[in-house]
């Protein structure tokens, strides 16, 4: 007499918890730019008010330098500090978004192939766009990533590592197949 099959030993092996390998943003180069410009306008604002002869046109000087820091600085910080790439050990998970949050994700085993990127200003500065192709049009990209060889390296051996584990799977998956029974289409 057979024993029969506990829930255990028909349960396929437990998985391994989900870690974060890696949180990655844009090169704060991109923030070079709203810097210089917050430098300029606070010392064009001094040197206006010092010049303005009414009380009004100081206000108006107050106003506009605010405007420009708000448009010219914060805004492009913001921007820069809502975009955020998460790397997991199954998974990519990009967020951005100031007032509307888009959350993209890609599995590791759906990635094919990486490839960097480097315009000549990203190589000055040890950053470039890693791109992930997934097989569809548009591939996944991740800009503007400082030491995008080690990004690249990390996710190649995580894909692989995915591939391999979902091919175990699949076997695991037809070797469980009883003799007596038939696929569809099969003789």
């Amino acid at each position: 007499m057979r024993p029969a099959a506990t829930p255990e030993s028909a349960a396929p092996p437990a998985q391994p918890p989900e870690r974060v390998v890696a949180r990655v943003r844009r090169h704060a180069r991109v923030l070079t730019i709203p810097a210089l410009l917050v430098i300029a306008v606070a010392g064009a604002t001094a040197y206006g008010l010092g010049v303005a002869p009414e009380p009004w046109q100081g206000l108006a000087i107050i106003a506009g330098a605010v405007l420009i820091v708000l448009l010219g600085s914060f805004l492009p910080y913001l921007g820069w500090l809502t975009r955020r790439a998460t790397i997991t050990t199954r998974r990519i998970i990009v967020r951005s978004g100031v007032f509307v949050r888009v959350r993209q994700e890609l599995l590791h085993s759906r990635g094919y192939d990486v490839t960097v990127r480097r315009t000549w200003g990203q190589s000055a500065f040890g950053s470039g766009d890693v791109r992930i192709n997934t097989g569809h049009e548009q591939p996944f990209v991740l800009k503007d990533v400082p030491k995008p060889e080690l990004v690249q390296g990390a996710l190649q051996e995580l894909m692989e590592h995915e591939h391999s584990r979902v091919a175990d799977r699949r076997r695991a998956e037809q070797s469980m197949i009883d003799g007596d029974t038939v696929a569809w289409g099969g003789r």
